[in-house]
């Protein structure tokens, strides 16, 4: 199957924000937010076809469910069909097999219901702060006055109400993100998806910015999905971790942690200390070390 629809990456964001018909496969029944009664991943599978009659089988009989409120991290080598999977339950792809439930109807496309946040912030650079994270609630039609006092509350609990008449592009990266949190959060989503939202942060503000995840996650209790390269990161995210292998993508290891618990209220560099994180984390580094031996020996071979 193709993706849904071939319309350009701005209709496709304003999609997501105000939940308005998208070109091909959008689901007219789907839940309002706030109701979210859990996520299943059902046996799926996703297959790419070639120009020259070949194809790339990106994830097969992947199955998970999600109970509402629940933050799962997800890591894996380069390959392994963890952006994939997301842009699935985001609603950008059609898998080739199985399906997604949510809210008790299956995902046919995208939809406000689910939030996406990027690595790269994705604003409307030629609007204010405060203008991008009231975009969703303007198009949706929301009361002035609600809308205000939304996005003040938002900007409030990322840091940036003194920024709120910037433009966009005057902010660090660190700060584009955080707009971009609070955008996603303003069109009250149920699933919030991240594809390696902090990856192109510096150390510092990447940890501060982690921080600022776990309180927003038990703050509004969303249900997260987020994907990252780190372990030290999918370690501290992830109430649930999944690892996840290559060629088929598919789910090698799950793990629950209590280390996204404890980093709400404690500073991650002491949850770190924590006696399980250090063999945790040396654990999954030799499982995906070993999936990327496997790899470079296959590409070897095949040379």
């Amino acid at each position: 199957m193709r993706p849904f629809g071939a319309a350009s990456y701005f209709t496709i964001l304003k999609q997501i924000e105000v939940g308005q018909t998208p070109p091909i496969g959008f689901n007219a029944e789907a839940g309002k937010p706030g109701t979210m009664t859990g996520l299943t991943i059902d046996n799926i599978s996703m297959r790419f076809d070639l120009p020259d009659g070949g194809h790339v089988q990106a994830l097969k009989n992947v199955s998970l469910d999600l109970k509402a409120g629940e933050l799962l991290s997800v890591l894996g080598p380069s390959g392994c069909g963890k952006t994939t999977l997301l842009n699935i339950v985001a609603g950008f792809l059609a898998p080739t097999d199985g399906k997604m439930i949510l809210n008790g109807h299956e995902i046919t496309g995208p939809d406000a219901e689910r939030g996406m946040v990027f690595q790269q912030g994705a604003l409307f650079e030629w609007m204010s702060v405060r203008e991008n994270v009231g975009f969703g609630p303007s198009m949706k039609g929301m009361p002035k006055a609600d809308k205000a006092k939304t996005v003040n509350h938002l900007l409030d609990v990322v840091g940036l109400q003194d920024f709120k008449e910037k433009a966009v592009y005057e902010l660090s990266g660190g700060m584009q993100q955080r707009v971009a949190l609070a955008r996603c959060l303003a069109n009250d989503p149920d699933v919030i998806l991240m594809d390696e939202p902090l990856g192109a942060l510096d150390a510092l503000t990447r940890e501060k910015m982690q921080s600022l995840v776990l309180k927003l996650w038990k703050e509004t209790g969303k249900t997260i999905i987020l994907i990252t390269h780190s372990v030290e990161e999918a370690l501290l995210l992830g109430e649930r971790l999944i690892v996840m292998a290559p060629r088929p993508g598919r789910i090698h290891k799950e793990y629950r942690l209590p280390f996204a618990e404890l980093g709400v209220n404690a500073d991650l560099r002491e949850v770190k200390k924590h006696p399980e994180f250090g063999p945790r984390r040396e654990e999954i580094l030799n499982m995906i070390w070993d999936m990327e031996e496997e790899i470079m020996g296959t590409k070897e071979d095949a040379a």
